[in-house]
């Protein structure tokens, strides 16, 4: 069953638009701002999220740009002005639709399967591509990490820290290999910024298994490398 994050800082239209779902199989979180909405994302595998514009404290593009450094779930982004340059800068930065309110039922539906089919949320699981390590598992299409059954939440250079790491076990890497990898050669962050990014991974992955954690190894002068102890 799908599931839809509504994010929208007015009741009604939270209970409006669940109700507009609720006979199409979809299931539904409702939330009313940014911070409720990062926790859902953070515990449930959601597939799509309805986010509105128009939110007192942080708005919806700037939800939208937070959600996109730690995930690439789908967003249609909902809205009662009908501005050009507002659909313009919501798709630039990151969001998959623009819906301006009021909608019919029958339309949100629409646009909903329509974007999960466009960004490949579709795809049954039998059809995803895994790379497994041990008691860490890496989904490449839905971008998400797994230690045995539990979701790990990642931000997206922890992730594709993460990424090289379970593509190339046994490989060590130095600090400057890595920001050339995951940043780009004129990032001017310096090296600590890849110490920083590993502790947190090693930290994520620890609350899950303490020996999954234990994978991304320093080698000690040179770097890091991902391995599984003896």
């Amino acid at each position: 069953m799908t599931t839809v994050l509504i994010v929208d800082d007015e009741l009604e239209m939270r209970n409006l638009i669940e109700v507009m779902l609720s006979n199409s199989n979809i299931n539904t979180f409702a939330v009313s701002n940014g911070e409720e909405a990062y926790q859902y994302i953070n515990q449930y595998d959601i597939d799509l999220i309805l986010l509105d514009v128009m939110m007192p404290g942080e708005d919806g593009f700037t939800v939208c740009k937070r959600i996109r450094e730690i995930s690439s779930i789908p967003i249609i982004f909902l809205t009662a002005r009908d501005a050009n340059e507002d659909k313009v800068k919501g798709l630039t930065i990151g969001g998959d639709d623009y819906m301006v309110k009021p909608f019919t039922a029958s339309e949100l539906v629409a646009r909903i399967h329509a974007v999960l089919r466009r960004t490949g949320n579709h795809i049954e699981p039998t059809n995803y591509k895994y790379i497994q390590y041990g008691l860490i598992k890496l989904d490449e299409i839905a971008r998400k990490v797994y230690v045995g059954s539990e979701n790990v939440p990642l931000t997206l250079k922890e992730y594709e820290l993460l990424h090289l790491f379970m593509l190339n076990p046994k490989t060590v890497y130095s600090r400057e290999q890595l920001l050339e990898r995951i940043w780009d050669i004129d990032y001017a962050g310096g090296t600590r910024t890849v110490d920083t990014h590993i502790k947190t991974l090693r930290l994520k992955l620890a609350k899950h298994s303490k020996e999954a954690s234990e994978y991304v190894q320093t080698v000690w002068g040179i770097g890091y490398r991902f391995e599984k102890n003896k």
